[in-house]
């Protein structure tokens, strides 16, 4: 994408009510969001979006200035990373409503597609800290990013073995990134960077808000493979990134403990449901298959395996087919067919040609 027309996917995602599907709109009748820009009042009340989010549109432009706008991020180091470039992140760009702008300080690399969102209390105990090490450790030597908050309590332990360890790690936040938040957590941040990346669908100078940090939540599951809850009470929101992970397909893990503790009743709660009960990182790693995955990547031997990617892999044709006709094609549970598929994916056996479709490679 050239530079011009970033800055004005940067510019549109500064404008309330403007988000994915409404840029998708403006596309289809412009040739690119620099026409709509640039385009007359007549014309941008004709795309029929709603009437208050085109007078948001006509009043922001006048005051928004798109070179502003990416000389901002150039001085905060941050790259703006849209739903039309190549290396937006491919698990992100098809969850529903993917952001259409995502803000990155330090690299996004193509080996992040093997992550694990690791959530959980603010208010850690000693249990809770001494089993986010374990987890997250072996995670992070099995090649495996980590994905969390940057909160204080399970997502700073998650991310400080990550950084320890040499691993990759990913901090998403529910502000923008000219913002450490928590303050203490500044350095940490720093040290992400060198080694991963502080992401955020929020432009710069947005400051942290209460409202904003449950939405973050859906970007840390979409990001990941699935999502590990190691310590969380029952309202913790650390269950509300697990509800979107069950939405988007990924799988959820959940840390049991004490049967008298409330710091871990939300992933009790979870386990009922039923989330995956894991007490290791090798419990996550053999839940889907990830050494074997990474293994026959590398030697290019590229065949289904087991049960499932064997009769998911022969229902998968030329033609689109979402995810869940192919799960009830197959008899495999909705969860199932989404991870199995995912594995055909990073085998490069089968594609996705829209989102949640899938075709062979």
């Amino acid at each position: 994408m050239s530079g011009s027309e970033r800055q004005y996917w940067v510019s549109f995602h500064r404008i309330s009510g403007v988000g994915s599907a409404r840029i998708t709109r403006l596309l289809e009748r412009f040739d690119s969001l620099e026409a709509a820009w640039h385009a007359s009042e007549r014309e941008i009340r004709a795309t029929g979006l709603p009437g208050d989010v085109v007078e948001e549109i006509l009043t922001e432009r006048r005051r928004i200035d798109p070179e502003h706008e990416m000389a901002v991020l150039e001085r905060h180091h941050v790259t703006a990373l849209t739903l039309d470039d190549d290396d937006y992140p491919r698990l992100l760009r098809h969850i529903p409503l993917p952001p259409p702008v995502l803000y990155v300080r330090g690299t996004l690399l193509p080996s992040d597609e093997l992550a694990i969102g690791v959530v959980g209390t603010r208010r850690a105990t000693a249990y809770g800290t001494d089993m986010t090490a374990r987890i997250s450790r072996g995670l992070a030597e099995a090649g495996v990013t980590i994905v969390s908050g940057l909160a204080l309590g399970i997502d700073t332990v998650a991310h400080r073995i990550a950084v320890d360890a040499g691993s990759r790690t990913i901090a998403v936040f529910g502000c923008g990134l000219d913002t450490i938040y928590p303050h203490r957590n500044r350095h940490l941040a720093e040290q992400i960077v060198d080694n991963g990346a502080l992401v955020s669908e929020y432009p710069i100078g947005t400051k942290p808000d209460a409202r904003n940090f449950p939405v973050r939540n859906r970007i840390i599951s979409g990001l990941s493979r699935g999502v590990v809850v190691i310590e969380a009470p029952s309202r913790s929101g650390a269950l509300i990134t697990t509800s979107f992970a069950a939405d988007q397909g990924r799988d959820v893990f959940a840390v049991p403990g004490s049967a008298l503790s409330s710091s871990s009743a939300g992933c009790h709660e979870l386990i009922r449901n039923g989330a995956t009960l894991v007490t290791s990182a090798d419990h996550i790693l053999d839940h889907l298959d990830v050494a074997r995955v990474e293994v026959q990547t590398q030697a290019r031997l590229l065949l289904p395996e087991t049960p499932s990617e064997r009769i998911l892999y022969e229902i998968v044709g030329a033609e689109p087919r979402h995810v869940n006709e192919l799960s009830i094609e197959s008899g495999l549970p909705i969860h199932e067919a989404s991870g199995t598929l995912l594995a055909l994916e990073l085998k490069g056996l089968v594609r996705q040609s829209g989102a949640q479709h899938y075709v062979r490679s």
